[in-house]
């Protein structure tokens, strides 16, 4: 199976494994809601815990741009499945830590920035690439890791922000050698899922009620320009320079 849950110890762990690089079609992405959703309701689940295979490439490629290349008409699928998930993840009753390892690009950064706690491997670095990919979007989620700034910067050039940086400006509360992620993970979601169910339910709905943004109507306002670029000439031609040649469209 692609993505497997698993609970043990009060924990419920999500795990992706799509190869080759965890970059999910519109329909894997119109799955993940409901999976997120059944983990965090379920009474003996006090943390959820989302990561990628151990051996998998990365922790998420983002979307599957051949599949975008081939079907453009799928956007509207697509993008509903990237907002239900980020909704899902931040509406989830018990608090959602992730574990990232690689590569967190476009979608990755959704559900990381979605979620309530980041956990990083040495290796990782954080990127919307969108504007090398015909695409929009994403921005909403960035910012409620990174200042503004630094998220503007991130957006314009498509670049890559390490994790020991994104440390640095508090999107991560820990970086972790590579071998050690996944126990570091589950160590710091055991200490979270040893409080009382009742209590993180009510700090969760809290925390959330107290953030200075709303940030799904945020994302949906992003989507908006999402289709609009989807539609312009632009947008294909950049397509089809990643999947043909793997690089990005001059202009």
């Amino acid at each position: 199976m692609p993505i497997t849950t698993e609970i043990r110890d009060r924990i419920a762990e999500i795990v992706f494994d799509v190869p080759p690089v965890n970059a999910f079609d519109s329909e894997t992405w119109m799955s993940l809601p409901a999976i997120i959703t059944a983990a965090a309701s379920n009474p003996e689940v006090n943390c959820v815990l989302i990561r990628a295979a151990e051996t998998a490439r990365g922790f998420c490629g983002g979307v599957d741009i051949k599949e975008m290349q081939a079907h453009p008409e799928r956007i509207t699928v697509l993008n509903r499945g990237n907002y239900l998930t980020f909704k899902a993840i931040r509406d989830a009753e018990v608090p959602v830590v992730v574990a990232a390892h690689k590569f967190v690009i476009g979608g990755g950064i959704g559900i990381c920035g979605a979620s309530d706690t980041i956990i990083a491997a040495d290796d990782a670095f954080f990127s919307l690439p969108e504007v090398d990919r015909g695409a929009m979007g994403g921005a909403s989620h960035l910012s409620r890791m990174l200042p503004l700034h630094k998220v503007r910067a991130a957006f314009f050039t498509g670049g890559n922000i390490p994790a020991e940086e994104a440390y640095r400006l508090g999107a991560v509360e820990k970086v972790v050698p590579r071998a050690d992620l996944v126990a570091e993970a589950h160590a710091f979601c055991a200490v979270i899922a040893s409080k009382s169910r009742k209590a993180l339910v009510i700090a969760k709905e809290a925390l959330n009620g107290l953030e200075p943004r709303d940030v799904d109507r945020g994302y949906r306002w992003e989507q908006g320009f999402t289709l609009e670029m989807y539609m312009h000439e632009d947008s294909q031609k950049a397509r089809d320079a990643f999947v043909e040649t793997g690089k990005v469209a001059k202009f």
